[in-house]
């Protein structure tokens, strides 16, 4: 019998796509319906449900569960969930659907249909409540904010079952793992716990540094990427996939360390965020999170260990993966190696604070990377890609 934590909210996964052998009948079927277009932000959402990463969520929230999560964090059957996730439409577009009615859910990037829904409610949301909730912040400048603030006025709810998982099982056949198949190779390895490490860079010596504290708490670490939506100025997942499995490859033990991605769209919602990670890496098997400083942060949005904080106030059982709390990461000359506040006690005039940033910023404008800063095989490979779009 497994030992890894049980998904969130029972004892099984639920993932919401078609079998294979049903999806051509069933998108023949689909491409008669209403179609309803969706953001980017939606369509990552509706893969995720389709591996099962938002087990035991059936679809998109009602306006009870939308109510619920952002005053609360509960659904309303009282289960714990932090982030909306819901599908918006114009209320022209709206007022045509029925009660009951299926309707398609289309990709509007690239008009694949992505989904079927049965839609058991409309709503209006109170736009103004779910951005301070969940980002604590109404600024249109924050991106997840404006998100929210930019949707349509009326949201669709009901039951979803995929049709596709979009790009990704192709595009990352290596590295696109669902939670029955993460699950299935910690097992494989003989893990009980494994901690997941965030991460939508290339990972530099303080990043290396959390991962190495997280493979002697716990039996190996899952470096779980963003594979969805980034930010301008972001390195694209394949150039940050061959950056870290060099880092892997020359700095840590064989065996301790898988590399994988998932298609989640960052919200950049820094507290809120962290507890969503942590109850999506629950259902991918995680007994941990790594949580550093400014998690899923933005700017200054968020104070530098809000998202650490924040697993503090949480109700008993409301979570079983837990975070792995870790300060402030940076090389100390005195120490002659990677240290936090709490085990260096040299002046920070010894510290090389390290950030990406401004790897990215010296990578950009062709400046050396020193060794204490990230490792040069790594540094390598984001030269040689820097170097190309010049």
């Amino acid at each position: 019998m497994s030992t890894l934590i049980p998904p969130h909210g029972g004892d099984e996964l639920k993932p919401l796509i078609y079998p294979e052998v049903e999806r051509p009948d069933e998108l023949k079927r689909a491409e008669g319906l209403k179609k309803i277009p969706m953001t980017s932000r939606e369509t990552s959402d509706v893969i995720m449900m389709a591996m099962g990463a938002y087990t035991p969520l059936s679809g998109f929230m009602g306006e009870a569960d939308w109510r619920g999560c952002c005053e609360e964090m509960k659904l309303s059957d009282g289960l714990f969930w932090p982030i909306p996730v819901t599908l918006s439409a114009d209320k022209e577009l709206a007022d045509g659907i029925g009660i009951e009615d299926e309707v398609a859910l289309v990709d509007a990037d690239n008009g694949e249909i992505m989904a079927v829904m049965t839609v058991r409610e409309k709503y209006a949301i109170d736009k103004e409540l779910e951005c301070k909730k969940v980002y604590g912040t109404t600024d249109a400048e924050h991106p997840g904010a404006q998100k929210v603030l930019e949707q349509g006025d009326v949201n669709l709810a009901g039951p979803v079952t995929a049709l596709s998982e979009g790009e990704y099982p192709e595009k990352y056949p290596d590295l696109f793992l669902r939670p029955a198949e993460s699950r299935a190779l910690f097992i494989k390895k003989g893990w009980h716990q494994a901690a997941a490490f965030q991460t939508r860079n290339p990972m530099h010596r303080s990043h290396e540094h959390l991962a190495k504290i997280a493979v002697e708490v716990t039996d190996g670490v899952f470096i779980h990427q963003v594979l969805g939506k980034l930010k301008e100025g972001d390195i694209p997942a394949e150039v940050r996939t061959k950056a870290i499995q060099a880092m892997i490859d020359n700095y840590f033990v064989d065996g301790t360390v898988i590399q994988a991605g998932y298609p989640i769209e960052m919200r950049y919602a820094g507290p809120r965020e962290a507890l969503f990670h942590a109850l999506i890496r629950q259902n991918f098997g995680c007994s941990h999170l790594i949580v550093g400083r400014d998690h899923a942060g933005l700017g200054d949005y968020y104070g530098p260990f809000d998202a650490q904080h924040v697993f503090d106030t949480l109700w008993e059982g409301a979570l079983e993966t837990q975070p792995l709390k870790i300060d402030i990461t940076f090389y100390c000359d005195k120490c002659h190696g990677m240290a936090t506040a709490k085990t260096c006690p040299h002046d920070s005039k010894h510290h090389v604070s390290i950030s990406g940033t401004e790897q990215r910023r010296r990578l950009s404008e062709g400046e050396d990377i020193p060794a204490e800063f990230s490792r040069p095989e790594v540094v390598k490979i984001l030269q040689e890609y820097y170097a190309s779009l010049a």
